[in-house]
């Protein structure tokens, strides 16, 4: 009998890249659900040209390196870094701009450096951060949640509004959009307003925004979804959301009127998606035990200190790809000793 390799042993790994991604997806399903139920049909056209320009993007990329095609699309890796990249941009985002994106992230981020498991950074956040450089009023006009405004576009006007610009009837982009929940908080505290005061608007529910908790919520049970698959480790995670609770809640006992209370930061933005789906990438991320939890509580810190002080109001891609470039240091001084192997000063 010929077998398909020459040493054993036979068995076939109970793990695949295919099942992961594929899992992965399956548990970003929930907060997808709930970003189109509060933000409109936006979300799922951004998914949909992400999607097709991500899979292209790779295909002709791979012929290009004349890799084989049709087995390295079927890992959906290229597909899940254009969801996340997808559900982080604007409802209305201008499509050219959705595939410029995702074809940085494919070809530059990711192909670049030798495809998958050789990307130093995270393809989506880098992605992300090209965007929001490059174009800070395109990637700010987000739509307020369904229930705190009296327009709400259909799927066709939906479309209209992403690949012409046009809005329907005499509507403009400041009836349409707001800005989001952190861009508004700092806004106001630049206005010398307390938080109590900010806090009377309707757009505030118990700890963040109205929707976006909701939407936390979800992302947050697709988290708890890949921890019991055992697709995600847990000292990420935790570590991040330690961090970003732990910094902000010291700041906060000592300023409550100035600085937000640490739900805030919790359940506003990017920081479940993040904790759960973004920073546990295995390639871009430190691999030691210890060294996940140094660079998920320090992912946590960074991510306050540049919504507190820094230019932009959301901060996860950046703390990110920040610490994507120290992964290999953390990994380096947080290696677990070999058994056998001496420590320093023995004999």
């Amino acid at each position: 009998m010929k077998f398909p390799v020459h040493t054993s042993p036979y068995g076939r790994l109970p793990n695949s890249v295919t099942r992961v991604m594929a899992e992965v997806l399956l548990a970003l399903v929930p907060g997808v659900v709930a970003l189109v139920w509060y933000f409109g049909w936006g979300v799922v056209i951004n998914i949909a040209i992400a999607g097709i320009t991500a899979v292209a993007a790779e295909a002709v990329i791979l012929r290009l390196r004349r890799r084989p095609v049709g087995r390295t699309l079927a890992d959906l890796s290229a597909l899940v870094t254009a969801v996340l990249l997808a559900i982080a941009l604007p409802p209305l985002l201008p499509w050219w701009l959705t595939v410029l994106g995702t074809l940085f992230a494919i070809v530059f981020v990711k192909h670049l450096y030798g495809g998958l498991g050789y990307n130093p950074f995270n393809p989506a956040m880098a992605a992300y951060v090209l965007l929001l450089i490059s174009f800070p009023v395109a990637m700010t006009r987000w739509l307020p949640p369904e229930m705190l405004t009296d327009v709400h576009l259909t799927f066709l006007q939906t479309l209209q509004a992403i690949f012409t610009g046009q809005l329907p009837g005499a509507l403009t982009w400041d009836a349409v959009t707001s800005a989001t929940p952190l861009d508004e908080m700092r806004t106001q505290l630049e206005f010398n307003r307390t938080i109590s005061e900010i806090r009377q608007s309707p757009l505030w529910g118990d700890f963040g925004a109205r929707g976006w908790e909701w939407v936390g919520n979800w992302f947050g049970l697709g988290g708890l979804f890949l921890l019991w698959r055992r697709v995600i480790g847990w000292q990420i995670p935790v570590a991040m959301l330690a961090g970003l609770l732990v910094t902000s809640g010291i700041f906060w006992l000592f300023d409550p009127e100035s600085i937000p209370f640490p739900g805030f930061h919790l359940f506003s933005g990017g920081t479940i998606l993040g904790a759960f789906f973004i920073a546990t990438d295995p390639v871009t991320a430190s691999t030691t035990p210890k060294g996940r939890l140094v660079y998920g509580f320090l992912i946590g810190v960074i991510v306050f200190i540049i919504r507190t002080w820094g230019g932009y109001p959301d901060a996860v891609a950046f703390a990110v790809l920040l610490m994507n470039m120290a992964a290999p240091t953390i990994d380096y001084y947080t290696r677990p000793r070999v058994f056998g192997e001496r420590e320093n000063g023995d004999g």
